[in-house]
Order: C-alpha cells, then structure tokens, then sequence
C-alpha cells in the first residue's frame, strides 16, 4: 500500500509555532475521521519557512485532500 506525505506550508517569523499547533488539528481530523494511519509531524525548514505534514494511504487521499486542502503533497518513505 503506497502512502502519500501530504504538506501545509507556513512562512514568517511565526511559521514554527504555526506548523506545530496546525499538528494538533490534523490529529483532531485523524481521530474524527479514524483514518488507517496516525503519522503527523511539523518541520523546520528555516527560521520563517516550517511545515506540518499528514500521512495517508492512497485510498484515503482524494477525500482528505479535498476537506483539508494541503499545499502539497510527495510520497512518504518511512
């Protein structure tokens, strides 16, 4: 099963803070949702650029990627 990284980007002074709180909604969405996977994170690409990824299977992907709307998204290599 193929599993896709999807990203939000944050850039500012404030990115980091922003990423990291974004995580928290995207595990309130996991557990609403009850998705297949539980993988989020944040990172920090720079002082003002940060991001705040998801994890989901294939299957998964259009539906999720149409409620949330990420930035983009890349394969997820574990």
């Amino acid at each position: 099963m193929r599993k896709l990284k999807l990203i939000w980007d944050f850039k500012g002074p404030d990115a980091h803070k922003i990423a990291e709180h974004h995580v928290k909604h995207l595990k309130e969405f996991i557990a609403i949702k009850n998705t297949s996977l539980n993988i989020t994170g944040f990172e920090q690409l720079s002082d003002l650029h940060s991001t705040a990824f998801m994890v989901v299977t294939d299957d998964e992907m259009k539906p999720i990627r149409d409620a949330l709307k990420p930035h983009r998204g890349t394969l997820y290599q574990e």
